[in-house]
């Protein structure tokens, strides 16, 4: 299976999210400022990121999970939850795409107010033509009540019909997606760490060009769009393809921001098409 290592990058303005728990109880707010003194340069160079036995905050190298992990009855098991529209309408899982011979794409976010998953959404949002001129369905769905999925829609925007919440993070849960403080702050692909390898200068023009497009994504951004639960925070997303039941594709997000790549998913959608 193939390594992927994510080029994450980082908010344009950190500080605003540090009112978030857990934020709060980890450090002081930091800015891209250029008079930021909260991390010095020599603070900067001293942290370690490499995977280490002695380093707590270290993790694996991030790579793309497999069909494999998942149980044969999974699709079946996921239909049967129930999620919200943005309107706050139910529907379950299973009518969101024909069970049949339908293909669809769903896109798990982490939370309506991440600011990654404002960058996802607009890049989301970029390629719904290409994905249903394919004949391919694109789902996201996001973590937080309707009301929270209906800022995300209006504000960046999104088309809402498109758009799903599930605020209990049920699909989350029977999916397998990753939780916690280790994989959403200090995991390598996660892009806190790349924000400390940012003011370490040792970011890359993929990662520069990935700071300006999540600049973009979030200039109409509000954290009135993060869930009344804030445990929710350190909830990961995902990405699947699926064909009627059939599961195709898998990715779980190794760390905040770590997307799966939309051209290897499209590819993935086009070969399950009927010639």
């Amino acid at each position: 299976m193939a390594i992927h290592i994510s080029s994450s990058t980082v908010t344009p303005s950190f500080s605003q999210f540090s009112s978030i728990p857990p934020f709060q109880s980890l450090s002081p707010p930091l800015s891209l400022s250029s008079s930021h003194s909260l991390l010095s340069p020599a603070t900067i160079r001293s942290l370690n990121f490499s995977p280490n036995r002695n380093n707590p905050t270290a993790a694996v190298i991030p790579k793309a999970s497999s069909t494999a992990t998942f149980s044969p009855d999974v699709t079946d098991v996921l239909g049967e939850v129930n999620i919200f529209t943005a309107s706050g309408d139910s529907v379950k899982f299973n009518d969101l795409w024909d069970q049949s011979e339908g293909i669809a794409v769903v896109a798990l976010l982490r939370h309506f107010g991440c600011p990654c998953c404002w960058e996802l959404a607009s890049t989301l949002k970029e390629s719904k033509a290409r994905f249903e001129s394919a004949g391919v369905k694109l789902i996201a769905i996001g973590i937080g009540e309707p009301k929270k999925a209906q800022i995300l829609a209006e504000r960046l925007p999104f088309p809402s019909d498109s758009l799903y919440a599930d605020p209990e993070r049920k699909a989350y849960n029977i999916l397998g997606l990753y939780y916690g403080i280790g994989r959403t702050f200090f995991n390598p692909a996660s892009v806190i760490s790349s924000f400390l390898h940012l003011l370490k200068a040792t970011y890359t023009m993929k990662t520069l060009s990935r700071f300006e497009a999540l600049k973009e994504a979030v200039k109409n951004y509000t954290i009135e769009a993060t869930p009344d639960d804030t445990s929710s925070v350190l909830q990961q997303g995902g990405m699947f393809v699926f064909k009627g039941k059939e599961l195709l594709y898998a990715w779980k997000d190794e760390g905040t921001g770590d997307h799966a790549p939309l051209d290897d998913i499209f590819d993935i959608c086009r070969n399950a098409v009927p010639a």
